[in-house]
């Protein structure tokens, strides 16, 4: 039914009204007004949902009947006509009430949707202003520059940063299309993408680029530009610019940092290994060279005057080349320490040989640092991709032997890569470039050979032997080794290494035996002599292993402490006063100065086998009179002079038992014993400290 709550049944109406029956029965059976009854009945109905008239004239009805039927006996009360007559007025009048009440209640009702939805627009407004505030606040004061733009490529809007970046006042870009805002020298692409974008090639793009503002600063940015859709077409862009500018400059700082050398600005390592394998993998690789060259004697030169005046010298070297070579179109590099590169890819008329000639020209006028003159020159190995193929390390490692080839046959000399050129060469070179992995992967060793008293036939001393076990090569004689250590300045880690393994052995024989008194002689190179460090080191090596001062003999060569210079006399001097014992080795053979031999603070000459064999009678070597004479003459000097002779190469009892007619303090060679480990040492030392030695020679 549609009629309200029609569904209602007597009862429940009658429960509902039941507070205003009393007062309809009085109003109907006594006819007493009530002028708010009407009223009071219709706040019922309205809470009951039933202000229609389809309800009212019902309920009225049903109301009447009631009070017809249940006072119809009551003494007084009114005929059924009167009854309905009054009721009739009654439900006129709750008709009435009804539906003013009703007016009145549907305007309340109204009235609190109006001022609920008013409240509600006021709250979405204020709501739109704080919304809109905050993206303005975030918009206008974000650190990357926003800028929106129509599908037009015209400017609606932008934020301050933006307007930095650009150049120009928002008031000023608004309404402009972007090209008339794009400072010539910016780089393009970001125009070309942005073009993309408008002609729907693209939904966005990001790009790093060079923007030029309008004042002609540059600006490095990161930029994003997007299509923004609110329905199925784009409707405008925007685009998110982030200032980079010092940040790809820390890192541009950084990149040039990273491969260039700071003490001469020039290209570093790093960048001439980058640039060589670049040129390489050209499609046209074949007119590819490379110098490379290190400084003689720069380290006498830093060692002598100072790490200083070295870092002076190399500036000064390097700017001098840079000035002749780079507007020749190649590469400069320093590969490290005095070592350079040039890198040439084949301008018009240079070759690398004729780099090559640059450089030794260049070097040729001296340097003047703190008004000191210095001379120095290179030597320099030069290939090209021709015959040293177009593998980086295959063309360096020709390089490298062919620089090493340059210093082996003088200062000053350039050497051009020869693929024919002799095993000898390379395996040279394979030594040079192993010594220190073969000193850190413990590859060398040291020999021990006795020197032996020839008046009572003890052993007296032993001389340190280093050895060398090569991997690949197996064992390396020490004549091929050691000139090569010399040459790249390894002798000096070698050296105190082997100065210590001896020491070290000489304290232990020391402990065991100390009646025997056994020394150590160590042989000691003229690069090592050289080194003002020298001194310091043995004291220092003697204190560590505990080894007794006098116990130690170094071995000098003839040639480094009796040529027209006198050598280091001043360390010579400290390690005497020290108590350690010096030794010429090979005396006879090089300059043989007997001046300088007097102010040397020497103890012992070692004469070499040769002298002994030109002694011998039976000798099958030629010999005269005169050579006969010399070994006698030399030990008569050195006993003259209060030295002790040494003598070397004994291999027959006719040899020894001529030293003992000649006086010669010790012997040492194979008849005597052959270099042998340390602990072979030890047993001759324990068995046969006071033996005859003719009786039980080494073979040999």
């Amino acid at each position: 039914m549609g009629y309200g709550r029609v569904h209602d049944t007597v009862a429940g109406i009658t429960a509902e009204l039941r507070p205003v029956a009393a007062r309809l029965a009085g109003v109907v059976g006594a006819g007493r007004p009530d002028d708010t009854l009407a009223h009071d009945v219709g706040e019922v109905l309205l809470r009951g949902g039933r202000a229609t008239a389809a309800v009212i004239a019902p309920t009225m009805q049903v109301l009447l009947d009631g009070l017809t039927d249940d006072f119809r006996d009551v003494p007084g009360w009114p005929r059924d006509d009167v009854v309905r007559g009054r009721g009739a007025a009654v439900a006129a009048r709750v008709a009435e009430a009804l539906t003013e009440a009703s007016r009145a209640h549907t305007l309340m009702a109204q009235e609190q949707m109006q001022r609920a939805a008013l409240a509600a627009v006021r709250a979405a407004e204020q709501e739109r202003h704080r919304s809109e505030a905050r993206f303005r606040a975030l918009f206008n004061q974000a650190a990357a520059g926003i800028g929106i733009i129509s599908m037009a490529g015209v400017v609606v809007d932008g934020n301050d940063t933006w307007s930095q970046q650009m150049g120009y006042a928002i008031e000023e870009m608004r309404g402009r299309a972007i090209p008339d805002l794009v400072t010539s020298g910016s780089e393009p692409i970001a125009m070309t993408r942005f073009n993309e974008l408008i002609g729907g090639e693209r939904d966005s793009f990001r790009l790093e680029f060079t923007h030029i503002r309008r004042d002609g600063q540059p600006y490095v940015l990161d930029l994003s530009v997007s299509r923004v859709h609110t329905g199925d077409e784009p409707d405008f862009l925007v685009g998110i610019a982030i200032d980079v500018t010092e940040r790809k400059r820390l890192e541009n700082q950084l990149w040039y940092e990273s491969r260039h050398d700071p003490l001469t600005g020039l290209p570093n390592r790093t960048m001439f290994f980058e640039q060589l394998s670049a040129m390489l993998d050209a499609p046209d690789p074949s007119s590819v060279g490379v110098c490379y060259f290190d400084l003689d004697g720069f380290k006498s030169i830093n060692d002598g005057l100072g790490h200083d005046v070295g870092d002076q010298l190399l500036a000064e070297v390097a700017d001098r080349l840079r000035a002749t070579l780079t507007a020749r179109g190649t590469l400069l590099a320093r590969l490290g320490g005095d070592e350079f590169g040039v890198i040439t890819h084949g301008p018009p008329g240079v070759t690398p040989q004729t780099l090559a000639r640059l450089v030794l020209a260049g070097l040729r006028t001296p340097f003047l640092i703190d008004d000191r003159e210095l001379t120095v020159s290179a030597s320099v190995g030069v290939v090209d991709s021709t015959t040293g193929g177009t593998d980086v390390q295959a063309l360096m490692r020709a390089a490298d032997i062919s620089l090493y080839q340059a210093k082996a046959r003088g200062r000053g000399r350039l050497e051009m890569h020869d693929p024919r050129a002799g095993a000898h060469h390379v395996a040279r070179h394979t030594l040079a470039t192993e010594l220190a992995a073969a000193l850190a992967r413990d590859e060398f060793f040291v020999e021990y050979q006795p020197l032996v008293s020839l008046a009572d036939n003890t052993i007296r001393r032993v001389e340190a032997l280093l050895r060398w076990r090569h991997p690949v090569l197996g064992l390396v004689p020490p004549d091929r080794f050691i000139a090569v250590a010399e040459e790249n300045g390894f002798i000096h880690s070698l050296g105190r290494w082997v100065l210590r393994t001896a020491c070290e052995a000489a304290k232990d024989w020391h402990a065991r035996f100390p009646t025997a008194g056994v020394g150590v002689n160590v042989n000691i190179a003229v690069g090592q002599l050289h080194d003002p460090e020298l001194p310091a080191h043995v004291t220092a090596t003697l204190a560590d292993t505990g080894l007794p001062p006098e116990l130690l003999y170094l071995e000098l060569t003839e040639s480094a402490v009796l040529g027209d210079t006198s050598g280091p006399v001043d360390a010579l001097s400290v390690l005497a006063a020290a108590g350690v014992r010096l030794v010429i080795d090979d005396f006879g053979t090089g300059y043989s100065n007997l001046a300088h031999l007097t102010q040397l603070p020497i103890s012992e000459l070692k004469i070499p086998s040769s002298f002994l064999a030109a002694a011998q009678a039976d000798s099958p070597a030629p010999h005269t009179p005169a050579h006969d004479k010399i070994l006698p003459a030399i030990v008569s000097l050195a006993h003259s002079m209060g030295l002790r002779v040494t003598v070397e190469g004994v291999e027959t009892a006719a040899q020894a038992e001529l030293l003992r007619t000649l006086c010669c303090d010790t012997g040492q060679g194979w008849y005597f014993g052959a270099p042998v480990p340390a602990a072979q040492i030890d047993t001759l030392l324990e068995a046969r400290s006071t033996s005859c030695w003719e009786q039980t020679p080494s073979a040999g």
